[in-house]
Parts: C-alpha cells; sequence; structure tokens
C-alpha cells in the first residue's frame, strides 16, 4: 500500500482549469465542508470562479430538500456541479442533475415513472467520507415520508470524481467507522447477491482485502496512508453494488436511518451477521446463477475464519471495536411495539437480491431474534 495513491488537490485544480468552467455549484454539507478542509481547497481552486454554494441540512436525503436544491440548480445556471461530501451530498448531486421539473416529481418516484432524459451539467464527485462508493454508482436514494426510495439509471452516475484522502482523514472516528463499514457490508453484500458475476465478484474480494486490512487502524490511527486505503476499499465497493446492488442487510437498513436518525453505515451494521448466517443456514434454497455455498467458503478465506459462527462472531467484534452499538434497547428501538412501522420502511427492490428469497414476516423474524 506504500505506493497507493489516488487523485491529489492539484489533480482537481488541473481539471477546473482545462475545462474552463465560469459558474460552479457547489453542494456539501454544513460541517463536513469545513471539517474536511474542502472549504479551504475549493476557496483556492474557485477564487476566479463565480460560485453558489448549497450546505444541506438533512442527515439524509429527503424530498423537500433536493426540490430546494433543484431550484438553487435552475436559478444559478452553473456549467458545474461539485457534490462534495458524504453519500447524501453525492446522492443529492446526481438526482438533482437529471430532474427537468419538479411537478408530481415525488409520484414519479415512488411509481416508479421518473423519466431520464438528459443531465443538467457535469457533475463531479468528491467524497469526503470512506465508505458508500456513491461517486460510481449509478443509482441514488431519496427519502419521501421518511421511505426511502431508489433511482437507477447510467444518466446518475457522476460524469467524473476524485478520491482526495486529505478530505478524508480528517472526519470524526463516528463517521469513520459507520462510512468503512458499509463499505465492507457492501463488499460482502456484493458476492451474496443474486446479481452478482465475475466482475462485481473481482471488485468486492479486492475491496475486502484493503478494507479488512486498514479498517480498524484507520479508526485508531488515521494516516494519508490507510485514509487512501479506505478511499480505494469504498470505491471498489461501490464499483460491485453498481453492478450487483446489495441484499437484506441494505434493505432492511434505511428505515432504521431515517426513524432512528442512525447513520446509514451503522444501520446496516445491526443486521449484517444475522442475515448471512440466514443465507448460509439455508443455501439449499438459494435461487442465484452460482454455488453460493462455494462464494460463502471464499468469503471465509478472505474474512480468515472457519465458518459462519467465527464469521459471525468477527462481525460482533468489528463493530464493538468500531464502537457501533447493535444493542436496540442501549438504541432506545423497542421492536415490539415499533417493528411493523420498521417493516414497513424495509425496501422490497433490495430485499429482492438477496440469495435466499426473503418477505417482510422472514424479515420480522430475523429481527426479533435480536431480543
Amino acid at each position: 500500500m506504500k505506493n497507493l495513491t489516488l487523485s491529489t488537490e492539484n489533480d482537481l485544480e488541473n481539471f477546473i482549469k482545462s475545462k474552463k468552467y465560469m459558474k460552479v455549484f457547489v453542494i456539501s454539507g454544513k460541517k463536513s465542508y469545513t471539517i474536511s478542509g474542502a472549504s479551504h481547497l475549493l476557496k483556492k481552486i474557485l477564487k476566479k470562479k463565480i460560485v453558489k454554494f448549497y450546505l444541506k441540512n438533512s442527515s439524509y436525503p429527503e424530498i423537500s430538500e433536493l426540490k430546494k436544491i433543484v431550484f438553487s440548480i435552475k436559478d444559478f445556471l452553473p456549467d458545474l456541479i461539485l457534490a462534495v461530501g458524504g453519500g447524501s451530498v453525492i446522492d443529492y448531486g446526481k438526482i438533482a442533475n437529471v430532474v427537468q421539473n419538479i411537478t408530481n416529481l415525488e409520484k414519479h418516484i415512488i411509481n416508479s415513472s421518473f423519466k431520464f432524459k438528459k443531465k443538467y451539467t457535469q457533475l463531479v464527485a468528491i467524497p469526503t467520507t470512506a465508505g458508500s462508493g456513491a461517486e460510481v454508482t449509478s443509482n441514488a436514494v431519496i427519502y419521501i415520508d421518511k421511505i426511502k426510495y431508489s433511482l437507477e439509471n447510467k444518466l446518475i452516475k457522476p460524469d467524473r470524481f476524485f478520491l482526495i484522502p486529505e478530505l478524508v482523514v480528517n472526519s470524526s472516528k463516528k463517521i469513520k467507522a459507520a462510512a468503512g463499514f458499509d463499505a465492507i457490508a457492501q463488499a460482502v453484500e456484493s458476492l451474496i447477491s443474486k446479481k452478482s458475476n465475475y466482475q462485481s465478484a473481482y471488485y468486492a474480494k479486492k475491496s475486502l482485502n484493503i478494507s479488512l486490512k486498514y479498517y480498524l487502524e484507520y479508526l485508531k490511527r488515521p494516516n494519508i496512508e490507510n485514509s487512501t486505503a479506505m478511499c480505494l476499499a469504498a470505491n471498489l465497493a461501490g464499483k460491485a453494488i453498481n453492478i450487483s446492488k446489495t441484499t437484506a442487510p441494505h434493505a432492511v437498513s434505511y428505515p432504521f436511518a431515517s426513524l432512528y436518525g442512525l447513520s446509514h453505515g451503522h444501520a446496516v451494521s445491526l443486521t449484517i451477521e444475522k442475515f448471512l448466517k440466514f443465507n448460509y443456514v439455508n443455501h439449499n434454497s438459494a435461487k442465484c446463477n452460482f454455488d453460493l455455498q462455494s462464494r460463502y467458503k471464499n468469503i471465509f478465506e478472505i474474512f480468515k475464519v472457519k465458518n459462519i459462527l467465527e464469521l459471525e462472531k468477527l462481525f460482533i467484534d468489528m463493530k464493538s471495536k468500531a464502537n457501533l452499538i447493535d444493542d436496540f434497547k442501549k438504541l432506545k428501538i423497542n421492536l415490539n411495539t415499533q417493528l411493523d412501522k420498521i417493516i414497513d420502511g424495509v425496501n422490497l427492490q433490495r430485499l429482492r437480491n438477496n440469495p435466499v428469497d426473503l418477505n417482510k414476516k422472514d424479515v420480522k423474524t430475523i429481527l426479533l431474534g435480536f431480543n
């Protein structure tokens, strides 16, 4: 990893100069824009440009704020959009760049009747977290009434991305833990997704080999080397799920994020080992075009464990070391009284990618196993 390099500040500066952009619209997070160092970097790079900023308020991408961003873009008429932040910021940029008007926008998204015609302008993604891989995926998430919906189309994918480790290294341990875990979960889920193929498996395995080596070190003693490694791991995981999509842990994570304010990666971590175990135990019922048991053998080898019980324990230990709480009582989540609300928010689109068919009743049973 000593020779691993990604983008530099000069790469971004040279790109913007070479394309002669004049009006730049920047989407970022209020805190992350400053903490990451992006404010200092862009102040220098964009000093001769006409710039408009939108600093998001919501912790996850939601429809009312998306509309504000679309209005701001249409009013400003930029020739470049920079989405500088985590997965939510990049998702805002990806969707806003393909919305032609907001008339009946909620209805079209809910009914999957959204019309993709063209991009508004060039979109560049600059992650300030190492986790989502949103900079290389052709889908984006938006919440309507606290229910998650996905938009998928090749037009959504950013035109270019820059991975600058210096913008990632200063994020809080809490953000690093959740985002890094998301990258690990994405790669594991990609390996067992019904849509997995040779290319996605290659990206996923490569991602895991990096993240498992550097994740905990990145949390304890962050530096440019392990931040660079985690940026690359997240990017590879993003490339993997762009092909295969995610499975049950992601499908079930969304209501925990929207209803209880958990970060996305933390929400995914709540159920990862349970669904991995469920799929393994029921591998004879898998409906995929590869041998699921063989894939699990690959996963065991990558994680350096002998069986599913050791893999389950490894994930529990990893979450503990990363301080990702998975005790529902400590998180003040009462499954007995709130289960139906949680189940209603499960993303069925992602659930269908699970190698073993699941319905909401199955999810209930698995979740109640936590009690």
